[in-house]
């Protein structure tokens, strides 16, 4: 074989991913699942968001509960009993008899100051119940991807590590043939095998790797050996838009579900202010009732039977004089609890901005990361032919040429790591600013093998 022959055999291509699952003997691209499905997977899985889910509808129930508070309330009670009836006289006479009797009552409040501050907190229950569950929903999304793209980051380590060894083997048989002709030192076969010993353990610590990841996705998504589909190559990352960190910010201060639920407790918080300060006022509630007291003529004084209908509707007030203090107190304690809540939604909405701003850097940073190790990709090929060339004509050793190929190798695994963390980091955008939803899953959906 020809110089140039040999130089073209020894070429290291960007291997795809689903070559690297193939010599993992894993299962075909055929039987691979997409990041929605494995996401769909998730939410009918996950226990995480499906105790969310169901503390969302417990607090729904909760919050419906106030609604009490301002609704009429009725009761039917009855009761049945037997009166005795001993007069002292001469002679004594001794008697008793049945009675019975059923009420209905009814009321309804008319001024309760503390039961609609009450229901107005339900309200706000609701809102804070809705922007938990959204914050679960979108944690899923995070959580999914990550484990999705780690399983695919592991996937390509292995194959970068597989492809490593393959060619350090064949440096050390080169070296092997080189020393046995004389043309070189027994030093290049002993670096050559060091180095063919030290990426067999890669081999076998990224081959682990694989497998913990594998397993960390199953059990978020509930499939067994589920298989995810790898980015199509090459890929074109989508850009960040809009392309302004401020408007990103601005989003967040109305959808973030950190600032709303913060907001929502503030709001709580204010109105348990109103239920404090209704102790001190009036209550007023309308009542009307309905009685019905039968004397059974069996057992009726003179043997005669009764019945009486009693009804009756009013108003009643109560108005509060002194309480120990207690009501002070109370107001006192909601007050410091509000200005609590207040300094709670603060920090929330600087804690927000900052991530806003951190996650929007960090995906335009990863942008240029991934073009700059595009470039060094190509740099790093170049290097390792000339190096080779060089080894065999005799200006390099095969130390030179063992490095250049790890390097090689590391810039394929980072560039791969770097593709990963972008579409991450735009995931982790939305997310730090409150707009993402499962459809944005569909445009890395776009990007992956089919």
């Amino acid at each position: 074989m020809t110089l140039p022959g040999k130089l073209s055999a020894l070429r290291l291509p960007m291997l795809p991913v689903s070559v690297a699952f193939a010599l993992a003997a894993l299962a075909p691209l055929a039987k691979a699942q997409s990041l929605v499905e494995l996401y769909e997977s998730a939410r009918a899985f996950d226990a995480s968001y499906q105790s969310a889910k169901l503390q969302y509808d417990a607090n729904l129930a909760r919050a419906d509960q106030a609604r009490a508070g301002i609704l009429p309330t009725a009761g039917l009670s009855a009761g049945a009993s037997r009166i005795g009836v001993e007069v002292t006289t001469t002679p004594p006479v001794n008697t008793s008899y049945n009675t019975q009797n059923a009420t209905l009552s009814v009321t309804q409040p008319l001024y309760r100051p503390g039961n609609w501050a009450t229901y107005e907190q339900g309200l706000r229950q609701v809102e804070l119940a809705r922007a938990q569950l959204e914050s679960a929903s979108q944690d899923l999304i995070v959580r999914t991807s990550q484990a999705y793209f780690d399983v695919l980051a592991a996937q390509d380590t292995l194959t970068f590590v597989l492809a490593q060894k393959e060619a350090v083997n064949e440096q050390l048989a080169f070296a092997k043939r080189n020393f046995e002709v004389g043309a070189s030192t027994i030093t290049d076969t002993r670096e050559a095998q060091a180095r063919y010993d030290l990426v067999t353990a890669q081999e076998i610590a990224a081959g682990n790797d694989l497998r913990v990841r594998k397993i960390a996705l199953d059990q978020l998504v509930g499939v067994t050996e589920s298989q995810p589909r790898p980015l199509t190559m090459p890929v074109n990352l989508p850009p960040v838009a809009p392309a302004d960190a401020g408007i990103w910010v601005q989003q967040s201060e109305l959808l973030n579900p950190a600032i709303r639920q913060a907001q929502s407790n503030a709001e709580i918080a204010e109105l348990e202010i109103k239920k404090a300060e209704a102790g001190h006022k009036p209550t007023l509630d309308a009542t009307a009732s309905y009685n019905v007291t039968k004397n059974p003529s069996s057992t009726a004084p003179a043997g005669i039977s009764s019945r009486a209908n009693t009804s009756n509707i009013g108003l009643l007030l109560n108005v509060p004089l002194f309480a120990g203090f207690s009501t002070q107190n109370r107001i006192r304690e909601t007050l410091s609890l509000r200005d609590k809540a207040l300094s709670d939604l603060e920090g929330a909405r600087r804690s927000v901005a900052q991530n806003v701003r951190t996650a929007y850097f960090g995906v335009q940073s990863g942008q240029g990361q991934v073009k700059a190790l595009e470039a060094a990709e190509l740099s790093s090929q170049s290097a390792l032919d000339a190096n080779r060339l060089g080894y065999q004509v005799g200006v390099r050793i095969n130390i030179d040429v063992l490095n250049a190929q790890s390097q090689l190798f590391q810039t394929k695994r980072d560039l791969a790591q770097a593709r990963y963390n972008v579409l991450l980091g735009g995931l982790r955008l939305r997310l730090a600013s409150g707009t993402l939803t499962a459809e944005d899953l569909q445009q890395i959906n776009g990007l992956l093998a089919r």
